[in-house]
């Protein structure tokens, strides 16, 4: 069975960049990587992954239409288990607390330190296993 982390983001790019810091661990099977470009997609892609496929969804805060902050609580309804770290460019005292109250299991400053979030993602890999 794979193991799934979801990424949301409103920026195509982001995808690419993804693919390229994790392409040893997506072409070994490791884990398989999806994307949504918005929060309504995520919500969709998060559905249809069984349980407990699902390691973790990684949403950037700030899109069009529904933001990251506005979904948050809606994929932890549907999924509780499942950790998401928001992902940001203003990491700011007010944001971080909002995330935390809302079920965020972290904040990830732009531009994203790969190092940080490897470490983070072989963590809950391990304590999937």
């Amino acid at each position: 069975m794979s193991t799934y982390i979801v990424v949301v983001d409103d920026e195509p790019d982001v995808e690419s960049m993804f693919r390229q810091q994790f392409r040893r661990d997506l072409r070994s099977g490791r884990f398989v990587m999806e994307f949504a470009l918005s929060a309504p997609a995520a919500l969709e892609q998060v559905k249809s992954i069984p349980d407990p496929s699902l390691l973790l969804i990684l949403s950037d805060i700030n899109m069009p239409g529904m933001t990251g902050l506005e979904m948050l609580p809606k994929v932890k309804a549907e999924r509780p288990n499942v950790p998401v770290i928001m992902i940001t460019a203003y990491g700011d005292d007010a944001t971080r607390k909002r995330a935390t109250e809302l079920g965020a299991a972290g904040l990830l400053p732009k531009p994203i330190d790969f190092g940080l979030l490897r470490r983070e993602i072989d963590e809950r890999l391990e304590g999937a296993a």
